[in-house]
C-alpha cells in the first residue's frame, strides 16, 4: 500500500512541476485546437469525394502535413493548389511558382501564384470539394487572403463547395491602419479593409461571401471549421514560420508596420539575420548599427545586397511588448524619412507599390508633408469605424 501511495504522490508532483515550468502560451496552446485538428467536423464531408487541397508548409496537424493525414485516412486528395512561396513554403516573395508534383505523395500541384492566381475551370475539373488550410497572419497585404478570394470565386463559378479550416490570427485582437481605396486594389490588397483587419481567415472568408466581394456578386458554398477554445485577445505563437521572412513571433508582430518599407528605398531586413525586425539603408543616419544584406534562401536578391547598411534594430524587443500595444505603427516610417541622408524623391519608390501597400495615396503625402503621427492616425479613423461595424457581423470568437 505504501508503495502505491509513493507512486501516486510522485505522479502528482511530476504533473505539478511540469505545469510550473510550462509557459502560459504553451499551456493555452494545448487547450486550443485549430480547425484542421477537428477531424470529426469535416472528414465526413470529404469521404467518397475527390478533394482539391489549397495549402502550404503551414498546413500541419501534430507536426504532420494535413495532406499526408488525409491520404492516410483514405481521403482522395486529387489535386494540390500552391500559393505564394509554394506548397512547401521555401520560395522568395514574388518568385514564380511552377506546377509539378508533390515529392511525398505524387499528387499534382497547380500553382496559384504568378499569372494563374485564380484556379481555372480546367484545374478544378473532376473535383467534388476544395479544402483551404493556410496559416494567415491577418495583414491585408499578406497574399493568402487574396488566394482565398480567387479560390472561393472560381469554386462559386464552377459549383464546387469550399471548406476553410480556420487557424488563429496573431493580429486578431485589434483593427488599425488606412482602409484600402478602390483605385489601389491589387493582389496585395483586394478588399476595402484596413491594413490590420482583426479577423481569422475563416471569419474573413465569411466576410468575402457576405459582402458580395466575389466577381459578379456570386456566392461560394462555404463551410468554416472553427478553432476550439480560441480567444482572439491572447498572444498566439505560430508553430511554424508562415513564410521565409517571418521567422518568429517578433517579425510577425512587427510585420504590419515594417512591410510598408517594401515600397520605399529602405530595406525591411530581408537578407539579414533579422528580417522584419529592423529597417535600414546605407544613408540612414538614425543609428550606427550596421549589417550587410546577403543572398540567402527566401531572399535571393535582397535590397542592398553586399552593401553595408545602418539599421534601426528592433530585434531585442519582446513580442508581448508589441502585442500589448497593438497598432499600425507609422512612427518607423517617420523616423526613417526624417533620418534619410538623401532627397525626398529618393525615399519612395516610383512604382506606386507604397500606395498599393498603404491602400491610398494620402499616406505618402502625409509623410512628405511631415504631418505628425497623431494627425496621420486621425485621418483614417472614420473609415476604420465603418469597417468595424461590418466586421462584427462575421466574428466567430
Amino acid at each position: 500500500m505504501i508503495k502505491y501511495l509513493i507512486i501516486i504522490a510522485f505522479f502528482f508532483y511530476s504533473c505539478q512541476n511540469k505545469a510550473q515550468t510550462e509557459s502560459p502560451l504553451t499551456m493555452e496552446a494545448l487547450e486550443m485546437s485549430v480547425g484542421a485538428e477537428n477531424f470529426e467536423d469535416y472528414i465526413p464531408l470529404l469521404q467518397g469525394k475527390r478533394v482539391g487541397f489549397v495549402g502550404n508548409h503551414s498546413s500541419l496537424v501534430d507536426g504532420d502535413h494535413l495532406v499526408d493525414k488525409l491520404v492516410g485516412m483514405d481521403i482522395k486528395v486529387a489535386k494540390i493548389f500552391g500559393p505564394e512561396h509554394g506548397f512547401r513554403g521555401n520560395a522568395d516573395a514574388g518568385e514564380k511558382i511552377k506546377d509539378g508534383k508533390d515529392v511525398r505523395t505524387g499528387i499534382p500541384i497547380i500553382s496559384l501564384y504568378g499569372k494563374n492566381k485564380k484556379p481555372s475551370p480546367e484545374s478544378l475539373s473532376g473535383l467534388d470539394i476544395v479544402v483551404f488550410d493556410i496559416q494567415d497572419v491577418g495583414v491585408r497585404f499578406y497574399t493568402y487572403i487574396s488566394t482565398l478570394h480567387y479560390v472561393m470565386e472560381s469554386c462559386a463559378e464552377n459549383g464546387i463547395p469550399v471548406i476553410v479550416l480556420d487557424r488563429p490570427n496573431p493580429h486578431a485582437h485589434y483593427v488599425d491602419g488606412p482602409v484600402m481605396e478602390e483605385e489601389f486594389v491589387s493582389f496585395v490588397g483586394m478588399h476595402k479593409v484596413p491594413v490590420v483587419y482583426g479577423m481569422t481567415i475563416g471569419e474573413y472568408a465569411l466576410m468575402i461571401n457576405g459582402e458580395k466581394w466575389l466577381d459578379g456578386n456570386v456566392a461560394c458554398e462555404l463551410t468554416v471549421i472553427s478553432c476550439k477554445n480560441y480567444k482572439r485577445n491572447k498572444l498566439y505563437s505560430l508553430p511554424v514560420k508562415p513564410s521565409p521572412n517571418l521567422p518568429n513571433d517578433l517579425a510577425i508582430q512587427l510585420y504590419p508596420s515594417l512591410c510598408l518599407f517594401e515600397g520605399t528605398s529602405f530595406s525591411a531586413g530581408r537578407g539579414t539575420e533579422f528580417p522584419f525586425q529592423q529597417y535600414g539603408h546605407p544613408r540612414y543616419t538614425g543609428s550606427k548599427t550596421t549589417a550587410t544584406p546577403r543572398s540567402m534562401d527566401g531572399a535571393k536578391y535582397p535590397k542592398f545586397e553586399n552593401e553595408p547598411c545602418y539599421w534601426n534594430d528592433l530585434s531585442t524587443t519582446q513580442p508581448m511588448t508589441i502585442f500589448q500595444d497593438p497598432q499600425f505603427n507609422i512612427g518607423y516610417l517617420i523616423d526613417a524619412f526624417q533620418n534619410f541622408e538623401a532627397s525626398e524623391e529618393e525615399f519612395f519608390l516610383e512604382n506606386n507599390f507604397f500606395e498599393k501597400l498603404a491602400g491610398n495615396a494620402e499616406l505618402r503625402q502625409q509623410i512628405l508633408n511631415e504631418d505628425s503621427e497623431t494627425e496621420i492616425r486621425k485621418s483614417w479613423q472614420t473609415d476604420l469605424k465603418a469597417f468595424i461595424v461590418v466586421r462584427e457581423k462575421y466574428l466567430l470568437y
